[in-house]
């Protein structure tokens, strides 16, 4: 292994998510400030536990913010799914495909941000955060623009793509309210990542918490008082997200003085080669948002759309909450990574990402069992219907082996936002996704009869195909060479942008 590079800039003293404190002696390596080799089962407990508080310690707050964010939609269903199983399937379709497919969108060209201001972070450019998260604003909020015709004609849309018609004209209303919780995004997702790739996550945590209660007294008094309906749950839906996203925007401006200098022109700097950045992340993620989008999309197509589409979308819902789990452990590995890469610490970055992968899993495997354990009783939460908890039951065992695959999945790929990997992980996701698992699952499904199961089962192996590629490839990384990357990257987005500050 060669030798270690040093981080382009000396990180402040202050930046304690990439310092090692407390670390046992002679498990540092003081004269690179990188952890020593682990050579006995002492180091590797010592290294299992300090990497496990770190990840914690970030992804603690990130997951449970993230989780009650997501719960957001959760209770959405829930209040929709006691009016009625039409209400309930409308309102699934226009959450888990409109609003999931620019859901994706958006959270992935944001993600560039976890790249570059967790790097820069970590090598103590902390001025350029604000300069990112202000270019991330005005990219996404021309994406919104971008995405509207998508809700404006949702209707055709589904119906086209062989949704029922009752469902699809109920969905595209629900989806017409819900523009406004689309722009909300795009100050969202940048002031999001920005306060991520600072550790400064205890705030979205106790703000998603807010955020939660609020939603649900917005849904009680507009559903069950004022007896609105659906467009009560719309009305509900776009506030909460405005109030989560203005209260970061303030957060942000009123009390990061690392990091936020002010509003400046430099925003509009290279703002092509920013876009290009965000997009190859965009795709990376969408591709994966995407997969089983298209999963709800095939199931309408069978007979009983009704129950198909909504046992399959009350799956997708619990598999859901699992996931935002994960997407706040993606990332804390993410920031991990990119920091100590940044830092030019690679043995740091590589311990991380395996302690991770190893909790993560464990995770995974407890949730599985959970479901597998409650199979017929879980569904109860979002449905009275008999017949929609006898199907949801027989989907339980494909809804576990899901969760365990999607307890490693998202790890891997916030280790690849983290190390900047986005192109090579889109490329891989068309391949298992769309070329392997999709078409398996429209082969089991249809031509071989089995119905939603068999759909479910073909995109299961590409998820897993993707999951093996990706686990190879961490396996086989040379962290020296991703630290010397780090270094370039940095020089590149921001070495001219210091040379200007400094003649000033």
């Amino acid at each position: 292994m060669g030798e270690t590079k040093t981080p382009l800039f000396d990180g402040p003293d202050s930046l304690e998510t990439t310092e090692l404190h407390h670390a046992p002696e002679g498990l540092v390596d003081t004269k690179v400030g990188d952890y020593s080799a682990i050579i006995n089962t002492r180091d590797l407990k010592n290294v299992f536990t300090l990497e496990s508080i770190k990840l914690w310690e970030i992804g603690g707050p990130i997951a449970f913010g993230v989780l009650c964010n997501y719960a957001v939609n959760s209770f959405t269903n829930i209040f929709v799914g006691h009016i009625g199983n039409v209400e309930l399937s409308a309102v699934s379709i226009s959450l888990s495909v409109i609003s999931n497919f620019s859901f994706g969108f958006l959270l992935g060209m944001a993600s560039a941000l976890e790249t570059l201001c967790g790097q820069a972070y970590g090598a103590g450019q902390v001025e350029m955060l604000g300069v990112y998260m202000q270019r991330s604003w005005i990219i996404l909020f021309g994406a919104c623009i971008c995405l509207l015709p998508i809700y404006i004609y949702a209707e055709p849309v589904l119906i086209l793509l062989g949704q029922e018609r009752e469902i699809a004209e109920l969905a595209g209303v629900f989806t017409l309210q819900s523009i406004p919780q689309m722009f909300s995004l795009a100050l969202n997702f940048p002031t999001q990542k920005f306060l991520q790739a600072q550790s400064k996550v205890g705030f979205l945590a106790w703000l998603g918490f807010g955020a939660l209660l609020f939603h649900i007294v917005i849904l009680f008094i507009l559903m069950k008082v004022c007896a609105l309906g659906t467009t009560g749950a719309a009305a509900a839906y776009c506030t909460t997200a405005w109030v989560i996203a203005l209260a970061q925007t303030a957060y942000v401006m009123g009390w990061c003085k690392d990091g936020w200098s002010g509003f400046s022109w430099l925003a509009f700097n290279d703002l092509w080669s920013f876009v290009k950045l965000s997009i190859a992340s965009a795709v990376m993620l969408c591709l994966e948002v995407w997969y089983f989008m298209i999963l709800i999309v095939l199931t309408g197509h069978l007979e009983d759309p009704v129950i198909a589409v909504g046992s399959l979308s009350i799956c997708m819902n619990i598999n859901g909450w699992e996931g935002m789990l994960f997407i706040g452990i993606n990332a804390a590995v993410s920031v991990r990574v990119s920091n100590e890469l940044g830092s030019g610490r690679p043995r740091a970055a590589k311990y991380s990402v395996i302690v991770t992968v190893v909790e993560s899993l464990i995770i995974g495997i407890i949730c599985a069992a959970i479901i597998l354990i409650t199979k017929d009783h879980f569904a109860i939460i979002f449905t009275k219907s008999k017949d929609m908890m006898k199907a949801v039951s027989k989907l339980a065992g494909l809804l576990g082996v899901t969760m365990v695959l999607n307890s490693i999945q998202p790890v891997i790929s916030g280790v690849a936002v983290g190390g900047g990997w986005q192109a090579l992980v889109a490329y891989i996701n068309l391949f298992c996704y769309y070329i392997i698992g999709l078409p398996l699952g429209i082969i089991f499904g249809y031509k071989l009869g089995y119905r939603v199961k068999g759909i479910w089962v073909g995109m299961i192996c590409g998820t897993a195909l993707q999951t093996t590629i990706l686990l190879l490839i961490v396996y086989r990384t040379n962290w020296n060479k991703e630290v010397e990357q780090a270094s370039e990257r940095l020089r590149k987005w921001s070495g001219q942008e210091f040379e200007t500050n400094s003649n000033m």
